[in-house]
């Protein structure tokens, strides 16, 4: 069977990352990459890694790199969906479906419906398919407890909590949270609406839009994590009673009651690492990962195994309720 051809767009950490776990499937195949960064533009993917291609020089002409003719683009570049949609709009005029780890892109029919509709229409034009995933938003806060709820009579509420040590985590992933800002600089980045993990609201949405429920208002709170003692990573320092990290909470409500809630809180030095979702309904119940699942990892790995999904599923802005069941592929 010939390779899945692949071209890369955005080859920041986690397109780096996602490059090395296709290296490691036997049927995928890189064929291009594309960044928009001076730093990295003409170095070759063994530059930055000795499992990567020293064939595939990083590239900042995206038609260019399109012309390799891919079965699928992997776009891993920004997370808001106002910036991503041209990208997308420029790779699916070319017949080639979209994966992609920009979290608004994985349910934004409800939060940004103009933008939704005009990649639906590029896609179905061009007879293929876009979707966004990822870890969080993609699978442990909206897929996966809307798929538990599959054997239920009734749900009256579902809540999802995140609980991450952000010690280990990728240096922008940090700076997302806003490990070691001052409660002023908090504060300010806050209000900015540059500090927030991105996606919750979609999560939110996803969920509900699975159950039939249809929302009156949603809320998404942030707080922040103060640490209690200093703390010294390789990336940073952060003194006692500055930000640790980030809480936030999302609900969806629905006749005055929140029927969805979901509680994300990463921090550097968070104490214990878990996803829990509980489902109260007939039959109710709790399930709960021990250790968390590293977001990192998590991400670029569904990224790759949606892969073949998206290429079977049907044209148009797809989300993970929407595509053929993801899994572990080795791509034999």
């Amino acid at each position: 069977m010939s390779k899945i051809k692949i071209v890369q767009i955005g080859m920041g950490p986690l397109g780096l990352k996602i490059a090395e776990f296709i290296a490691q499937r036997p049927g995928l195949k890189t064929v291009a990459a594309v960044d928009t960064g001076p730093e990295i533009i003409g170095k070759s993917l063994r530059s930055f890694s000795s499992s990567l291609n020293a064939d595939i020089i990083i590239t900042g002409d995206l038609d260019k790199a399109l012309e390799t003719r891919p079965d699928v683009a992997v776009l891993a570049t920004v997370s808001d969906i106002k910036r991503i949609t041209g990208q997308i709009k420029s790779i699916v005029r070319e017949g080639i479906p979209v994966v992609s780890t920009c979290e608004e892109l994985s349910f934004p029919f409800d939060t940004a419906p103009g933008l939704a509709a005009e990649i639906d229409a590029a896609a179905r034009e061009n007879g293929v398919a876009v979707v966004g995933t990822g870890v969080n938003p993609g699978f442990l806060m909206d897929a996966l407890p809307a798929f538990m709820t599959s054997v239920c009579q009734h749900v009256e509420r579902i809540k999802v909590k995140r609980y991450q040590d952000a010690s280990s985590r990728r240096i922008p992933f940090q700076d997302k949270i806003g490990a070691g800002l001052s409660p002023e600089g908090f504060e300010a980045a806050r209000k900015k609406g540059t500090l927030r993990h991105v996606g919750l609201t979609e999560s939110v949405h996803f969920i509900a839009g699975r159950l039939g429920w249809k929302l009156e208002r949603t809320e998404d709170i942030i707080s922040p994590v103060f640490a209690t003692a200093d703390i010294s990573l390789p990336s940073r320092t952060i003194k006692k009673g500055d930000a640790a990290g980030v809480r936030q909470v999302g609900r969806g409500f629905m006749n005055g009651q929140a029927r969805v809630e979901l509680v994300f809180q990463a921090a550097v030095g968070e104490p214990e690492s878990y996803d829990e979702i509980e489902v109260i309904g007939t039959p109710g119940f709790v399930s709960r990962i021990g250790g968390g699942v590293n977001g990192d990892t998590a991400t670029c790995a569904i990224t790759v195994n949606a892969i073949n999904s998206v290429i079977h599923a049907l044209p148009g802005l797809r989300t993970m309720a929407d595509i053929p069941m993801t899994s572990y592929s080795e791509y034999r």
